[in-house]
């Protein structure tokens, strides 16, 4: 009896634990995204099939960029390497210019045997400006590209313009369009992946998944408008005083302050603008999933869905990103995969350039030589586990460099040489919205110099 007791134990143990082996990736950015998301505890935002996501994986409550600007996140996410290191620190450097000998993850995956392919923007695409090119794509990368166009952006003229100070890609601007989902350029992202999905379903495979959208200007069919009313839409109240509480260069991310001038009624606008974006692109992901599924490929596929930093829709008199407070730092990470049990949240604070060792352990290869990142496969096991490691932020706007580090309780942020232009310390559980800032209070005078150590 014992070899048979023996057997039964083994086959128990095979059927609880996860196990990863040559698994395929469906790899989902989402440019803009940030955690307004029903699965994130939003309630007004509409996002079904994110959720649908989140309840068949593992959802990264505390997941941080290492850079909250597009390109230079893209680049760090893609070689699981930090900004420093990647030399990609704006949205005009090419990658593979600044790292000559970058292994990036689908390249990785190239290199396993898998077929690696993309379709929309995975690495940095200027929006809308590069919709339908390569942007700055790294053809190293991919065995095949698609570069999909829809009639958002020939219909960019019947935009309503808030800031038409501002570039295109960084204009308070929408349009509710007429028309069917197919015909944007991210119903057309969604048609395309299905149809790599459908061209390589025999074979080992990374499928990449770029979405445009919720990226400015916000354009989606009029249904995903209606779906939202603005009379219910409010936009963030800051308290009296609030400039003279941070440093200036906290701020620099929004230089007309607060909201780039607007009135409270076209923020409101905007922000209802955004969340219409969200949720059609929440219907094209939904999409992928369902054709997974049909498929049969769900039970052999790892899949993740990231966006690429967050966004500021009114926080601190703030738009858009390219600030290290929360919600431009913080984005959404949820990675699912067979065997992992779904509908569990990780609260640990991680990091973006944990998902290039993540993906590839959770598929079963081997990991490269030189990543600056850890494999959260451990959490993805049990995301209770342990995970000491703080998250840490860097941006450069308007030549005022600044350095942040999250820990579980903590935000401290540098700004200029050593704090030179200013400091903040934020208590993430008295005060998560970071409206109080305790640097130069004596009671944390500690805090800050054991988190000043973690900087360097």
């Amino acid at each position: 009896m014992r070899p048979l007791i023996i057997l039964t134990l083994l086959c128990w143990i095979g059927r609880t634990l996860p196990t990863f082996a040559q698994l395929n990736v469906l790899f989902i950015a989402v440019d803009d995204l940030n955690t307004r998301l029903g699965c994130f505890g939003d309630a007004r935002v509409k996002t079904p099939n994110i959720d649908r996501l989140a309840a068949r994986g593992v959802r990264f409550d505390r997941a941080y960029c290492q850079y909250p600007s597009c390109g230079p996140s893209r680049a760090s996410v893609l070689t699981g390497l930090r900004p420093q290191t990647t030399g990609a620190l704006n949205n005009k450097t090419r990658l593979r210019d600044a790292l000559p000998d970058a292994m990036t993850l689908p390249q990785w995956f190239r290199k396993q045997g898998y077929h690696a392919a993309r379709a929309g923007k995975i690495f940095h695409q200027d929006v809308p400006t590069d919709i339908g090119t390569n942007g700055l794509d790294d053809a190293a990368s991919w065995d095949e590209v698609v570069n999909p166009r829809g009639r958002d952006k020939d219909e960019e003229h019947l935009l309503t313009v808030h800031t038409p100070d501002l570039p295109l890609p960084d204009q308070m601007a929408y349009l509710a369009a007429e028309g069917a989902d197919a015909e944007q350029t991210d119903g057309k992202v969604a048609d395309a992946t299905i149809e790599l999905l459908r061209a390589h379903a025999a074979k080992p495979f990374f499928i990449a998944a770029g979405f445009y959208r919720p990226h400015l200007p916000s354009i989606a069919p009029k249904k995903w408008f209606d779906l939202y009313a603005l009379d219910q839409t409010t936009l963030p109240e800051l308290p009296a005083n609030y400039r003279q509480r941070v440093p200036a260069a906290a701020l620099s991310s929004t230089p007309v302050w607060p909201n780039f001038g607007t009135t409270e009624f076209q923020a409101r606008e905007c922000i209802l603008a955004y969340e219409a974006t969200v949720s059609f692109v929440d219907a094209q992901i939904g999409r992928l999933l369902e054709a997974l599924d049909e498929m049969k490929l769900a039970d052999k596929t790892v899949i993740v869905l990231w966006g690429d930093h967050g966004f500021h829709l009114g926080e601190h008199g703030l738009w858009r990103k390219n600030s290290l407070f929360e919600e431009s730092t913080r984005a959404p990470l949820i990675i699912a995969a067979p065997g992992v049990a779904g509908g569990k949240n990780c609260a640990s604070p991680v990091e973006f350039i944990d998902i290039f060792p993540t993906v590839v352990a959770a598929a079963g290869l081997p990991e490269p030589k030189g990543l600056e990142g850890v494999s959260l496969l451990p959490l993805l096991r049990d995301p209770a586990t342990p995970h000491d490691r703080p998250a840490h932020s860097m941006v450069r706007f308007r030549e005022v460099p600044g350095r942040s580090v999250r820990t579980a309780r903590w935000r401290y942020t540098e700004w200029g040489e050593g704090g030179s232009a200013g400091r903040e310390l934020y208590d993430e559980t008295a005060d998560p919205k970071e409206m109080n800032n305790l640097a130069d209070d004596p009671v944390h005078a500690k805090t800050c110099e054991q988190l000043k150590g973690l900087l360097k």
